[in-house]
């Protein structure tokens, strides 16, 4: 699998998970150090959103419109659309998908 395949996904899951920073509940000790990046994230949750949108858009130009003489593989397939199904999911129901990652 080729590294530029697989790094926009990434990056896409990466950027929507990190939107949700200022959602989550977080331990006693972890609490300080989290606030601080809770009001970070909060503030570019937006920008973030936006850059794994893009990020993916990326990611569909490479997997399905270049045309090269590779096959694509299946595990680059599988994670693009599971990044695909994290971002709509994080965009749609964000305190759902904090709760579920918190339990």
């Amino acid at each position: 699998m080729n590294v530029s395949k697989k790094g926009a996904p990434a990056a896409a899951i990466v950027a929507a998970l990190s939107t949700l920073a200022c959602c989550l509940p977080v331990g006693f000790l972890g609490a300080i150090g989290l606030a601080s990046l809770s009001v970070w994230a909060r503030q570019y949750s937006r920008w973030m959103l936006l850059a794994s949108i893009a990020f993916l858009c990326i990611g569909s130009v490479q997997l399905y419109f270049r045309k090269s003489c590779a096959k694509r593989r299946t595990a680059s397939l599988v994670l693009f659309w599971t990044a695909v199904v994290i971002v709509i999911l994080v965009a749609l129901f964000p305190q759902l998908v904090a709760t579920l990652i918190a339990r």
